[in-house]
């Protein structure tokens, strides 16, 4: 009687707790760092899907980050992380 239900926690959530991970990390998020106005770090990234001087947009797994800007560039990408420089205006997660 006046029992609350609690939510089934999900694997992923599951093992964040057990192993004191923070649980995007787990479930395979991506991590956006934006540094100024000027540069932008992506880890656990799906790839490049658009790429111009003004619009990058790149895989986040059920997301898409979208960095828009000028003079924009992808100055470095591997499987861990990639890294884009310019004028970054706005980063957005779609």
């Amino acid at each position: 009687m006046g029992e609350a239900k609690t939510r089934r926690q999900s694997p992923a959530e599951w093992v964040a707790r057990l192993f004191s991970l923070p649980a995007d990390a787990v479930a395979g998020l991506p991590l956006v760092e934006l540094i100024g106005d000027r540069q932008l770090r992506v880890e656990r990234h799906r790839g490049i899907l658009a790429y111009d001087p003004q619009e990058i947009h790149i895989g986040g797994g059920r997301m898409t980050i979208r960095v828009r800007g000028t003079d924009l560039e992808l100055r470095g990408m591997s499987r861990a992380e990639l890294f884009i420089t310019g004028q970054i205006v706005s980063v957005t997660l779609e």
